[in-house]
Order: C-alpha cells, then structure tokens, then sequence
C-alpha cells in the first residue's frame, strides 16, 4: 500500500484517495463479507475478508502520512482491548459464563471511556448515531431494557406492533411525512420483537430477500419457457407462478 500510494511511483487512483472517499467501500466490503458467509462459500469468504482487510490497510495508510497513526498502531490497538476485556483469560478473574463476560465487557467499556474523559450524562449516549438504523434499534432497546424500560412479554410487543401498523393505515395517503413516522414506528417495534425473540433483524430481512429473488426468478424461467412477453403477462399469472415457486420451495428446500 505504502508503494501504491507513493507521491512519485504510485497509482493515481489510490493516492488520490481520502479517507471520506473509501468510507462507503468499507461498508460494501463488510456487506459482500456478510453475503459470502450468507452463501456457505468459504473460498469466497477468503478473498471478501481480504477485501476487507484492504479497507484497514488502505485507512491505516492515509492515517500514516498524516502523522496520525499506523496499521501497527491499530493491531496493538485492538490486541491490547482484547487483553483488557478478557480478564478471565489474560488476569487473574476466574471464568466466567457468557453472560457474565458480556456483562463485564460493557462495565470495563464504560471504565475506559471515563479513563478517556468520556463520560456519558444519558444511558444511551453511548450509541453511535452513525449505525445502520436497525442495529442501532437494537441496541437501543437493550440499553433502555436494561434498566426495566422493556415489554415484559414478546405478546406485549406484538400488541404494540398491531397498534402501531393501524396508526400507519390511518396517515396513509393522507400526509408523506406522517406516513414515514408512522413507518418508522412500526419497523423500530419490529426490531424489538427480534430482540424479544433473540433474532437478527437485518439477517431475516436478508433471507426474505433471497427467497424474494429464488421464487422472482422462477416467476423469469416460467415466462421464458412459455415464450410470454413481459408486456403480456397479467398480475394473475405472475401470482400463479410465484405460488408454484412457493410449493416447490417445500417439496425441494433450498
């Protein structure tokens, strides 16, 4: 990298680079990361984390030239975190269960952070704004709930989320920006019920994807075999079709 990037013998393209401008390559790595663990395809997997690894390397670069820090800094970095939030492994605490370790990951996170002179005036002060909006839901919700600020049942939620999907219904037509609320309100409460039901939102949305595209594409091959214009085909027949690929989904699972 440090040869790709020289002022005199590097590529232009990468010395041109900024960290803002690899900002959203970082995340579409990390999302083809995801993709590839998604499909089960480990040699894939193997080059998308090498992708990924190339977005640290490159920021580190940048940061470098600036004085700021180097990629060495960043792995002693994270090297000496693990060592600190693993007292049962690396001191003297005795082991402890998951929950345990995951309770006293979050006490040692917020003793940093006021070693750091960071200290939080709101429980949820700690959530970075900057998280995609369904991880950030749930990571709300899980701050809130642990100060008893939470459904008690996941029937609760269920309850809310019918109540909120009828707020929705009523704005609907009426005012763009209520409609959006509205919305909103009810995506939030479903990232609750994942929380109550210990799923991951943004995988079942993922998984709804794919069986969208399985099930679309049947929808394409059936169209192709009937020499049927796309022009020709009426909702009714694109919906016989989707049913068929839903059947055939049970009789032979992906």
């Amino acid at each position: 990298m440090r040869r790709l990037r020289d002022p005199q013998h590097g590529c232009s393209w990468d010395k041109a680079q900024t960290l803002e401008s690899l900002a959203p390559y970082v995340l579409e790595e990390a999302h083809e990361v995801v993709a590839a663990i998604d499909s089960g395809d480990r040699v894939n997997l193997c080059e998308e984390l090498g992708d990924l690894l190339l977005q640290v390397v490159f920021q580190a670069q940048i940061a470098s030239e600036q004085g700021w820090f180097s990629f060495e800094d960043v792995a002693a970095a994270i090297v000496a975190k693990l060592e600190r939030r693993h007292p049962h492994v690396f001191g003297d605490t005795t082991d402890l269960t998951p929950a345990e370790v995951e309770q006293r990951w979050e006490l040692i996170k917020a003793e940093e952070k006021r070693a750091k002179g960071e200290v939080s005036e709101g429980l949820l002060d700690g959530v970075a704004a900057g998280m995609p909006a369904w991880v950030r839901a749930r990571k709300l919700q899980k701050k809130a709930a642990e100060v008893g600020f939470d459904w008690p049942s996941t029937q609760q939620v269920m309850d809310k989320l019918h109540e909120e999907v009828e707020e929705l219904a009523i704005v609907l037509g009426k005012d763009a920006d209520a409609e959006e609320d509205e919305l909103g309100d009810v995506m939030f409460v479903l990232a609750n019920l994942a929380r109550h039901r210990h799923l991951d939102p943004e995988t079942a949305l993922r998984r709804s994807n794919d069986k969208f595209v399985r099930r679309f594409r049947y929808i394409e091959d059936s169209r192709r075999q009937q020499h049927v214009p796309w022009e020709a085909l009426t909702l009714e027949q694109m919906e016989a079709w989707w049913q068929q690929a839903k059947v055939l989904e049970k009789v032979e699972p992906r």
